[in-house]
């Protein structure tokens, strides 16, 4: 008899389909807490949304600005995507023109991000039947996936591009190993796919799948390349070893041609010729899809190329791309090893089965889909370790691969022994560092940078820690899916506690929104654009609009005594504003102030709101110029 008849029911009831709108759901309600709560985000969450408004604004779907300067650093494709969630939001909501709140473009991280799942429990159910939706969870349910799921950046649509392309990669590659065929159709959308992903990220998209044939390439090759031929030598009799054998009478010694070797060389593998290794590259056909990938994406290339005369390539690949591969970009260098550190972090709670299951895939590793993966992740893993910059981000695009080999090593339910014990004691340890992270951050933050401590968030997060412990326990004793379980659910538990419950309360790091709401209280109708100076983070140029002048001390103070207004200088810049200030016989007076952290620049701030008086006859004085 049967004591589960319901779950019965149920699983009788599971087809793989039914994983699509469940991932969809389960997604929405982790992520969008953060996405309505959290307010905009320094620094490249408020550069990408703010470009993308003045886009909106002006209608110039083409040029990429940021305040009163070019911004030419990635690709057109974000922006469009967050113009258009925008103005669609803006229609649903019957708020057209109003293109400030920040949700709206975060919706094409949330939509890339679903998408990017969605593949990625394509490509698992395509390797081992009824691991996708596994895959996906271990995908989705992880710190960096969610933060970048809930953040307006370029990251989660990339994931999603990124997987089109590579999963029809290792189709490819696997119909060439075992003789397979890929359709047109699917070919067709690989090469969309990485259009799209160029559109969004310029050359990173295509150097995850340069990483990766490169990779599978070396590979193939060291396991075909030519051997020496070993001779088997016959192994002597040792002495006293009995009675000699009597000798056989005399024969004719046999010619050259007649004599044998009784122990022949094994023979040499025939080298592979570098075509044979090259040759499933054919299944790519090139010459049907490189003309689909510049239908997609010489368009946008060359009207930029012409409106900014070729200053966009030059920025963003001679500047911000060629800058990161030569030196710690913007103070984000990080010797090797820095992802690999981090790992522990941005891939909680999934990084508790990870490294055992990695042990698995590299035993494993003559199966074609395992050494996709392990290529695919191993090399574009290097490659970020290599760069000198280095953020979170640029390792996501490895982790999937990483998330369907561990969901394959859970499908496959083998025993942990030798080596691979001291793997799963790692993991453990990487673990129990995310999990206390992740229960401290809801208990320490608020007494930090808010009111203090939070009774119920703190309960939240001590029961939720519970739930963690009780999947270490678990996964100690081999029931690994039921540890998986808990492990998800306690991360479902801790994400919303930290996005919606701990974030919106910790008033010290929303300088620009406490700014911002003393702008509207303190401004004149007749105002011109307030001057900032020292605090000129891009959150606060969101909150404000494109019109104000990030400038100086001395500059504030020139635009104020021309034109009035108000001024916004933090204390670092103070003397400079007040002297000039004198200097040009013109005075502020102090109306608001503020304190706050500046989590960007990791220290404190104080900003101080001044009217500065306008000059008598300051419009028939000569421009003074405010850009710093």
């Amino acid at each position: 008899m049967n004591p589960w008849p319901k779950m019965s029911k149920l699983l009788g009831w599971w087809r793989p389909r039914h994983a699509y709108p469940l991932l969809a759901v389960l997604c929405l309600m982790l992520w969008l807490p953060g996405i309505v709560s959290l307010p905009a985000l320094d620094r490249d969450e408020s550069r990408f949304a703010q470009s993308s408004r003045q886009m909106l604004d002006s209608g110039n779907f083409v040029d990429i600005r940021f305040g009163q300067v070019p911004r030419y650093k990635k690709p057109v494709g974000i922006y469009w995507a967050q113009a258009f969630t925008t103005a669609i939001a803006g229609h649903v909501e019957n708020i057209e023109g109003d293109h400030t709140r920040i949700w709206t473009y975060r919706l094409p991280s949330l939509l890339g991000s679903i998408a990017a799942l969605w593949l990625i429990c394509w490509l698992a159910e395509g390797i081992v039947a009824g691991t996708g939706l596994v895959a996906a969870l271990l995908m989705g349910f992880t710190i960096l996936m969610t933060a970048e799921a809930t953040i307006a950046t370029t990251d989660a649509a990339l994931l999603a591009a990124v997987m089109g392309a590579q999963g029809v990669l290792l189709r490819i590659y696997r119909a060439a190993k075992e003789e397979g065929a890929v359709s047109k159709r699917m070919l067709l959308w690989g090469w969309a796919a990485l259009a799209i992903g160029i559109l969004i990220k310029g050359p990173v998209a295509v150097g995850v799948t340069a990483a990766t044939i490169a990779a599978l390439v070396a590979w193939d090759w060291w396991e075909w390349r030519p051997r020496k031929a070993k001779a088997i030598v016959p192994i002597a009799a040792p002495e006293n070893a009995g009675p000699k054998p009597k000798k056989a009478p005399a024969t004719p010694a046999k010619t050259d041609a007649e004599a044998a070797p009784a122990l022949p060389a094994e023979p040499a593998a025939p080298p592979p010729s570098w075509k044979t290794i090259f040759l499933w590259l054919r299944g790519t056909e090139p010459k049907l899809g490189l003309p689909l990938l510049l239908l997609i994406v010489a368009p946008w290339l060359i009207a930029i190329g012409l409106q900014t005369h070729g200053a966009f390539f030059q920025q963003s690949l001679g500047n911000d791309f060629a800058a990161k591969l030569a030196g710690g970009q913007e103070g984000h260098g990080a010797p090797p090893g820095y992802n690999l550190l981090l790992s522990a972090v941005a891939f909680w709670p999934s990084v508790l089965f990870l490294l055992p299951a990695l042990g698995m895939a590299v035993m494993r590793s003559k199966d074609p889909a395992i050494r996709f993966l392990l290529a695919w992740a191993g090399s574009w893993w290097l490659v970020c370790e290599l760069v000198p910059t280095k953020l979170p981000q640029y390792v996501l695009p490895a982790y999937p691969a990483l998330a369907i080999l561990t969901a394959l090593w859970l499908n496959a339910k083998e025993p942990i022994l030798g080596r691979q014990r001291i793997l799963a004691w790692i993991a453990a340890l990487q673990f129990v560092i995310g999990l206390a992270g992740m229960v401290a951050a809801p208990i320490v933050l608020p007494r930090l940078y808010g009111a203090g401590s939070d009774l119920t968030l703190t309960g939240i997060a001590a029961a939720a820690g519970l739930i963690g412990l009780s999947a270490l326990i678990l996964f100690a004793t081999g029931r690994r899916l039921i540890a998986l379980g808990l492990a998800f659910a306690s991360f479902f538990v801790l994400v919303p506690t930290l996005t919606a419950g701990t974030g919106p309360g910790l008033t010290q790091l929303w300088m620009s929104q406490r700014l911002q709401a003393l702008v509207l209280k303190d401004r004149m109708p007749d105002d011109p654009p307030p001057a900032l100076a020292g605090y000129e983070e891009p959150s606060l140029v969101f909150a404000l609009g494109k019109d104000v002048k990030l400038t100086d001390g001395k500059g504030a103070a020139s635009q104020g005594a021309e034109l009035g207004g108000l001024a916004l200088v933090d204390d670092f810049e103070r003397s400079a504003f007040l002297a000039k200030l004198a200097e040009l016989q013109s005075d502020a007076v102090a109306v608001d102030d503020i304190s706050g952290f500046n989590y960007s620049r990791g220290k404190k701030v104080h900003v101080t709101l001044y009217r500065v008086r306008k000059l008598a006859g300051a419009s028939r004085l000569p421009h003074i110029s405010t850009e710093p």
